[in-house]
């Protein structure tokens, strides 16, 4: 098993914020129920709480953080308005969203077991933090199905 340092966690902490942010603004558009709509700008506000967060850690600790792959969010820009244009119905809407938070929750587990024994607290905090608010996100969206 490949051991991560704190700056690599600190990338994908921040990385798994900016594409989180960048689907709900890709899906918005697309959602007609109020109450979905709602939960997911609330969601919306948490992630950028958390990106925050990692980017003053990252100023105080003097790192650099690198913004998503440009390629990526394109692909999943097109992927969402290729599933909303035929179904964007409350459930269909909410599955996808729990399709991206689980993936997240997955990728973060993955580098929270990879983390090396004397990390960081602070980023170990947040990245505990961003797990916590994601299986809470996906607990919320599995009531809109």
């Amino acid at each position: 098993m490949e051991v991560k340092k704190s700056e690599e966690i600190l990338a994908e902490i921040y990385r798994n914020c900016q594409l989180a942010l960048e689907s709900i603004s890709d899906i918005l558009p697309e959602v007609e129920d109020e109450e979905l709509k709602t939960e997911i700008m609330r969601q919306h506000e948490e992630y950028e709480k958390i990106c925050g967060k990692a980017a003053c850690l990252a100023r105080d600790k003097a790192l650099e953080l690198k913004e998503p792959n440009p390629m990526k969010k394109a692909m999943m820009w097109g992927s969402i308005k290729i599933n909303t244009l035929t179904d964007n119905s409350r459930a269909h809407i909410a599955e996808m969203m729990i399709q991206g938070t689980v993936m997240g929750i997955t990728s973060l587990k993955t580098t929270l077991s990879e983390k090396p024994e004397n990390d960081d607290p602070e980023i170990i905090s947040l990245l505990e933090q961003l797990i916590e608010l994601e299986e809470g996100f996906e607990e919320k969206l599995k009531t809109f199905l």
